[in-house]
């Protein structure tokens, strides 16, 4: 029986994803967290923990390096947000051009006057444009970006996009009439929108700032509902002669009480639909890492996945450094264990193996003599289901 423990509020449709094998916050020693945005920071983890889910696509809020220290593999649901994110992106897009917040804070001020020939003259005040045949660059063509950019071509849009770390998975998903641009001065050059749709990291923290900003077209909208600290706020601040708006799902001291400024308060991935996509897809994973070590969407450790057809399997979390896999293969060797099936791979500074093997002797001797490695991070037996 595997034990989960959950924070935030985890969607009812996620938690009934779990079989009869596991349950749900009974015991103190959990082997799986299923979180959304609780702060793990400064958490100090059980030693029975041995994988972390979040729902939702940042992982922000988990000290990755502590919990692959202590040999615990973490995963996020990349996509199962994105698409409620791109309707708040195209909305927030249709609802700035045409003045619909200015326009609902004059009928709200007037509603109870007679105000029928006032709002014939005023209405000017209120004329928009449309999205056809406007300019947008997406920036970041991920799971998110990639269904703006189509959306915003079935919107008639002339779309342009600057991904430099654009992945093979990604660039299926984006339509031909997506034009891919290499120079991010040039690609904000002629965007009537500027929206950015790319993971935090030392590479994106800053990524929008004065320079950029001196680069865009004059009366641009600019939007971000990535993360706060992608766009530097102080030179959108510094900059509003060049910025028509800026629309963002991060609120910040910088941008407060300011009219050309639009807040939500972090709803970017926040719909029922979202919710639930989210909590089944990291019961899931949960599932598959506990039951068959597979650690697809995994952040911290290589994407594998190998059909699991014997009787047992090892998974071993551990540095990536030669003789490893000769070191573990030789203790098997030793006690008269026949290998049936194995991978390894390697994520920066951390690899993993999976070994399936036919028979066992001695399999608490084989896991102390492979957890006794210096390093190893963690090693596991799980038995073929």
């Amino acid at each position: 029986m595997y034990q989960v423990k959950t924070f935030n509020a985890i969607a009812d449709k996620g938690l009934n994803t779990f079989t009869n094998d596991y349950t749900i916050n009974q015991e103190k020693n959990p082997d799986a967290y299923l979180i959304r945005s609780v702060n793990l920071l400064k958490v100090q983890f059980p030693k029975s923990l041995k994988v972390i889910a979040r729902a939702g696509a940042g992982v922000n809020n988990i000290p990755l390096k502590e919990a692959t220290d202590d040999g615990i593999a973490v995963f996020n649901t990349p996509g199962s947000n994105a698409n409620a994110v791109k309707e708040l992106v195209i909305s927030m897009m249709i609802a700035t051009s045409r003045k619909v917040f200015a326009a609902y804070d004059y009928s709200y001020q007037n509603i109870h006057a007679d105000i029928s020939k006032q709002v014939e003259y005023d209405k000017a005040k209120f004329n928009g444009t449309e999205l056809f045949g406007k300019n947008i660059l997406v920036i970041g063509l991920g799971n998110v970006g990639s269904l703006v950019a189509n959306e915003a071509v079935n919107l008639g849009m002339n779309v342009s996009g600057y991904d430099p770390y654009l992945s093979a998975d990604s660039a299926w998903k984006i339509n031909n009439r997506v034009h891919r641009l290499t120079n991010l001065y040039q690609a904000l050059k002629n965007a009537d929108y500027v929206t950015i749709h790319v993971p935090k990291n030392k590479e994106t923290t800053g990524l929008i700032s004065t320079k950029e900003i001196a680069a865009m077209k004059n009366n641009a909208i600019l939007f971000n509902y990535s993360r706060l600290g992608i766009v530097d706020n102080q030179a959108v601040v510094d900059n509003f002669n060049k910025i028509q708006f800026y629309c963002t799902d991060f609120g910040d001291d910088v941008i407060a009480n300011n009219k050309k400024v639009i807040t939500t308060p972090h709803i970017g991935g926040s719909t029922i639909e979202a919710e639930d996509n989210g909590a089944i897809k990291a019961a899931n994973t949960i599932m598959n890492f506990l039951e068959n070590g597979d650690t697809v969407n995994s952040i911290n450790l290589p994407s594998m996945k190998l059909p699991f057809n014997a009787p047992y399997r090892f998974t071993i979390m551990h540095r990536n450094v030669p003789n490893m896999v000769g070191q573990i293969t030789t203790f098997l060797a030793n006690a008269h264990v026949n290998i049936n099936n194995m991978a390894n791979a390697a994520k920066n500074e951390i690899a993993y193996t999976i070994i399936d093997v036919d028979n066992l002797n001695y399999e608490k001797q084989l896991l102390q003599q492979m957890a006794e490695i210096p390093e190893v991070k963690r090693a596991r037996l799980i038995n073929h289901r």
